[in-house]
């Protein structure tokens, strides 16, 4: 039977082996052992140190993926790997560190969003009472995915767990200002003013609420843009998917969802009614 034992020692010890051999062991009963009576002491080349887990030794290669997303570097390797004549019998190779955090992120994200996407059409439809008004609500949020889409790749980074919590930011600011604006519509079709001016008034109205979000929520990430010192490589990707969703969710809710409100976020006979309001009232 072998059992492992540990000693330590000084410096002056590590570099004289004639001096490590004769090191005395204390039994549990207090009698001394010299060290070659218990062990075979000789040199050898070999790992300074080698590490289990799960009853099995393992070893770690790192390697720093720079210039291209870890994803597809990820892919390319496990690729070549696999293609490889066969690996010796009771070996095998995990992927892990970062790219294991980024996947364990990316299926809850696949989970949670599409959950809060569901929740979020719910307390829409019972706001304006109205499923076509919640869909096109709910349109807002492709805009905002174009910009920063478009960041990203013209920044030179990739699709990353922070950058993806960029997007839900850009999620929840997307669905306000369409809330605010349909909000508004509907207000003033209540007071009885005909759809096409309702429209044109309510941006008119809106305007600057919504440049404001927009505008407050683009200085805050300044700060993160310039960020260079550690940590910088979760704050730029999130400020530069927030920064370019900004954009184009801002002048695509002020321009075309006016326009789908007018086409299709009123029923038919909702219109009818309020055109015979008018004509009545023009006799």
């Amino acid at each position: 039977m072998r059992t492992p034992l540990i000693l330590r020692g000084g410096d002056s010890l590590r570099q004289a082996p004639e001096t490590f051999t004769s090191l005395q062991v204390t039994a549990p009963d207090g009698t001394p052992w010299p060290l070659t009576s218990l062990a075979q002491v000789r040199r050898v080349e070999g790992p300074v140190r080698i590490n289990h887990e799960d009853g099995g030794r393992f070893a770690v290669i790192q390697v720093s993926v720079e210039g291209r997303d870890l994803t597809g570097f990820v892919q390319e390797a496990q690729g070549a790997v696999a293609g490889l004549a066969g690996l010796p019998k009771g070996l095998r190779v995990d992927w892990g560190g970062q790219f294991e955090n980024q996947q364990r992120a990316a299926a809850r994200l696949a989970l949670v969003v599409p959950l809060a996407l569901g929740a979020i059409f719910l307390l829409l439809m019972l706001t304006f009472r109205s499923v076509r008004q919640a869909a096109l609500v709910i349109a807002n949020i492709p805009f905002a995915l174009v910009g920063g889409i478009a960041a990203l790749r013209a920044a030179g980074e990739y699709l990353s767990v922070p950058a993806s919590v960029g997007f839900i930011a850009l999620l929840g600011i997307a669905v306000l200002n369409g809330v605010v604006l349909v909000s508004h519509f509907n207000a003033l079709l209540e007071e009885g003013r005909p759809l096409a001016e309702a429209v044109r008034t309510g941006v008119r109205d809106r305007l600057r609420p919504v440049l404001m979000t927009a505008c407050i929520t683009a200085l805050g990430m300044i700060p993160l843009l310039l960020a260079t010192g550690p940590g910088s490589e979760i704050q730029r990707p999130l400020a530069i998917v927030v920064s370019g969703g900004l954009v184009s969710a801002t002048a695509l809710t002020l321009l075309l969802l006016p326009l789908l409100f007018e086409r299709f976020g009123v029923a038919r006979s909702r219109e009818d009614k309020q055109g015979r309001m008018e004509q009545g009232e023009a006799q």
